[in-house]
C-alpha cells in the first residue's frame, strides 16, 4: 500500500480565532476549528509562533523564544475550575469590533484575570505544575523572573533598567530574586506558562487524534527585549556593555528603498559552533514538542545574514555575512533525527541558499501571489515546481488574494487571467486556490481568509509597518458545513484527501 504524499492545510493563526474574551485562543472555537479541518479533509493547520508578544503586538517579537502566548488561554477553562468568576469575564471591556483584537484591552484586562486565578488556585501544592517547573527550568526560570523584574520596572526594556541588573551581574540577579514582590509575580508567571502549556497540548493532541498535524512556525532571531537576550548575552553579537554590536534586517530592494530593520540582536555563530549548537538543539528539540512540522522562517540567515551596524536609522548601509550553513543541521540531524520542516525560502535567493536549502532535503515554499510578474518566467509559477515544496496562494505577510489581484498592475493581471485560463476575475481566490491545489507540491497550504473570499480588511501583516497588524478575526460561525465540503471536494479532485463513498457525504 502506497502512503499518498499529496496533503493541504489551512493557515489560521490562533489570535484569528473568534472567541469571547477579545482574542483568539484555546477555547471551544479552536476545537470547533479541528473538526471543520476534519471535515474538510485538510491534513494540516498551520499556526503563527505562539510565543509572548511585545512592542506592535507581533509573533515575531516575542519575550522569550520557549515561553507561550497567556493571551491563548482559555478563560472559561478557568471558570470552570473556580479559579475565575464568570461575573470576572463577563464584566470585562474587550472591544466592541469582534472582527479585530484591540490588543490594549486584552493586555490591560487578560494579566489582571490570570492574575487572580494564580491567587485563587494554590497551584504550588499541585504535583503536575511541580514537575512542570522542574522539566522547563532550563528557560521557565529565566522568562519568569525577567518577566517579574520588567513589571518592576513598569513595562520597560531592559536596555533601560539599571546597569547591574540590565548586564545580567550575578549578585545583582540573586539579589533582586529575593524581592518579595518579584518573587511572586515570577511564581505567577510560572502558572501561567503551566496554563498555557497545558491546555496547547490538550488541544494538540485532540488535533492529532483526528489526523490533523500543527505546523508551527518559529522566527529565526529572537527579540532584543527577551528573557534569551537578557539572560544568556553570550549566544549574541554584543559588546562589553550588553548592546547589540549589529542587527538582523533585510538590504533595500524593489520594495522598500531603505530596507527593513527588523532590529534583532545577531548570533555569534562561532560560539554556538563552539558549543555543538546547544542552544539551537533544544529550541528546535523543544518545538518538536509543541508542533509535528516546524516552518523555520528566514532560512536564508543560515547560509548568509544581513549584518547593520546597531544605532543605524534604516537597514541601507549593512553587509552579508557568512551563517553556520549546513554544520546546524548536520548536527540537529544527529541529536534529534530526521524531522519535519519547512525552509522559508524566500526573497532573494543566492545559489548558496539554494544549495543549503537542497542539502538538507527540507522542502521549500512556493508564493502564487509572487509568480505572475509578466515581465519573466519565475521559480513560484507552478509549472516550474518539483513535488518537494508547499505551495501557498499567499502567506500572513501578503494580502488576500482579492486583496492582492485589485492591486495587481494591469499587465500583471492581464498574465494571470492568461496563465489561469479564465475571462473574468469574478471567483478569483478559488481559481488560485484551485491552481494551488492542482500544482504538484506534495503539500498545498492555503489562508483561511482566501477560503473565506475577504479582501484586504482580512490582512494579516503589512511587513515595515506599525499599527493594524496581527488583529484580524474570522467571523463567529464562519467555518459552516457548506464549506467544508466545498474545501473537501476540491482536496479529493485533486488527491489531496480521500474521496468520500457518496453515502458518506
Amino acid at each position: 500500500m502506497t502512503v499518498n504524499k499529496r496533503k493541504s492545510g489551512i493557515l489560521l493563526p490562533v489570535t484569528s480565532l473568534s472567541s469571547r474574551h477579545g482574542i483568539g485562543c484555546f477555547s471551544k472555537e479552536a476545537y470547533a476549528f479541528v473538526d471543520f479541518l476534519k471535515e474538510a479533509g485538510q491534513s494540516y493547520w498551520q499556526v503563527l509562533p505562539l510565543g509572548p508578544t511585545g512592542y506592535g503586538d507581533s509573533p515575531y517579537q516575542s519575550f522569550s523564544t520557549f515561553a507561550g502566548n497567556p493571551y491563548l488561554i482559555d478563560l472559561e477553562e478557568l471558570i470552570e475550575k473556580k479559579w475565575l468568576g464568570k461575573n470576572d469575564c463577563a464584566k470585562v471591556d474587550w472591544g466592541s469590533n469582534k472582527e479585530k483584537t484591540d490588543y490594549e484591552k486584552v493586555y490591560n484586562n487578560r494579566f489582571k484575570l490570570l492574575k487572580k486565578a494564580y491567587r485563587k488556585s494554590n497551584i504550588i501544592n499541585d504535583k503536575e505544575y511541580r514537575n512542570f517547573v522542574k522539566k522547563n527550568a532550563f528557560w521557565l526560570d529565566d522568562y519568569a523572573l525577567f518577566m517579574a523584574v520588567k513589571e518592576k520596572y513598569k513595562g520597560k526594556s531592559y536596555s533601560e533598567w539599571d546597569e547591574e541588573i540590565r548586564q545580567h551581574k550575578k549578585k545583582a540577579v540573586d539579589k533582586i530574586k529575593t524581592d518579595p514582590k518579584v518573587k511572586e509575580e515570577a511564581e505567577c508567571f510560572r502558572f501561567i506558562q503551566f496554563l498555557f502549556f497545558e491546555q496547547w497540548k490538550k488541544l494538540k493532541k485532540y488535533a492529532n487524534e483526528k489526523g490533523i498535524e500543527i505546523i508551527g512556525d518559529i522566527p529565526i532571531y529572537v527579540a532584543f527585549d527577551s528573557a534569551d537576550s537578557w539572560s544568556h548575552p553570550e549566544l549574541f553579537q554584543f559588546d562589553e556593555k550588553g548592546f547589540p554590536l549589529a542587527v538582523a534586517g533585510c538590504p533595500p530592494d524593489y520594495f522598500s528603498a531603505t530596507g527593513q530593520l527588523w532590529g534583532n540582536p545577531l548570533y555569534k555563530w562561532d560560539y554556538h559552533l563552539k558549543t555543538g549548537f546547544e542552544w539551537w538543539v533544544k529550541r528546535l528539540e523543544f518545538s518538536f514538542e509543541l508542533y509535528d512540522v516546524v516552518r523555520i522562517d528566514h532560512f536564508r540567515g543560515f547560509e548568509a545574514y544581513y549584518s547593520i551596524p546597531y544605532g543605524n536609522p534604516t537597514a541601507e548601509f549593512g553587509h552579508w555575512e557568512k551563517g553556520p550553513g549546513y554544520e546546524l543541521f548536520k548536527v540537529m540531524k544527529e541529536k534529534l533525527g530526521e524531522k519535519s520542516i519547512i525552509a522559508e525560502d524566500l526573497g532573494f535567493l543566492t545559489a548558496g541558499v539554494k544549495r543549503l536549502v537542497k542539502r538538507t532535503g527540507y522542502p521549500g515554499m512556493k508564493i502564487l501571489e509572487f509568480a505572475f510578474d509578466s515581465a519573466e518566467d519565475n521559480d513560484y509559477l507552478p509549472h516550474n515546481y518539483d513535488n518537494n515544496c508547499v505551495v501557498y496562494t499567499g502567506t500572513h505577510d501578503n494580502d488576500t488574494v482579492i486583496g492582492w489581484f485589485k492591486n495587481l498592475r494591469k499587465k500583471d493581471r492581464q498574465f494571470a487571467k492568461e496563465y489561469l485560463g479564465i475571462k473574468n476575475s469574478k471567483d478569483i481566490a478559488y481559481e488560485l486556490i484551485r491552481l494551488a491545489l492542482s500544482s504538484v507540491a506534495d503539500t498545498a497550504i492555503i489562508p483561511m481568509q482566501d477560503y473565506l473570499e475577504l479582501g484586504s480588511e482580512a490582512r494579516i501583516n503589512t511587513p515595515s509597518t506599525l499599527g493594524d497588524n496581527w488583529n484580524w478575526r474570522m467571523k463567529e460561525n464562519s467555518v459552516t458545513k457548506q464549506l467544508a465540503e466545498k474545501i473537501r471536494r476540491l482536496s479529493e479532485i485533486y488527491g489531496r484527501c480521500e474521496v468520500r463513498s457518496i453515502e458518506d457525504r
